[in-house]
């Protein structure tokens, strides 16, 4: 039902993938938020990381979904107040890196951890961000992602990766 609802809401605007639809509309955005935690509710999970923007939105709504609380992880432009921990990514699918940042104060060592966000292509981002989650002393226990593109050689490093669709399921551009 979640795939044929973001199906029905995708769309390519000038060879770009539209998900914007999707939160727009508040049945299916609250479908989605539940179709992404669901996986995850046993999992022990104390914390949901995101990053911007989309994975604000996602990651916020699924903190609130699972009843934890959310650690923002922002790109090198915006404010973020107190001490950060950064790494930068690997190249992504155009060939750019970007700075990541989390408050250090956002995770406590033992906390267990989910990634939220709407796409992953290479993995570079969420690489940067399990780094990031080690280096406060937490644990990622799995990324959910609207839509999963990722190769296999990146996939073993992620450990668990629930999507709700796959890049081969949307219609050409």
């Amino acid at each position: 039902m979640t795939r044929a609802l973001l199906l029905d809401r995708f769309r390519w605007v000038d060879g770009h993938a539209d998900l914007w639809p999707v939160f727009r509309d508040g049945e299916a955005f609250a479908e989605v938020v539940r179709a992404l935690a669901e996986p995850f509710r046993d999992a022990g999970v104390t914390a949901v990381c995101g990053i911007e923007s989309r994975g604000f939105l996602l990651g916020g709504a699924v903190a609130l979904e699972l009843g934890v609380g959310f650690a923002a992880v922002r790109k090198a432009a915006g404010m973020f107040p107190g001490e950060k921990l950064t790494r930068e990514t690997d190249p992504d699918y155009r060939g750019f890196r970007h700075v990541l940042r989390m408050q250090r104060s956002a995770l406590s060592p033992g906390d267990r951890v989910l990634l939220v966000d709407d796409w992953i292509e290479t993995g570079s981002q969420a690489l940067a961000v399990r780094a990031l989650v080690l280096e406060a002393g937490a644990e990622l226990i799995g990324c959910a992602v609207l839509v999963d593109q990722l190769g296999p050689a990146a996939r073993p490093r992620l450990g668990r990766l629930h999507a709700l669709l796959t890049a081969d399921e949307l219609p050409e551009c």
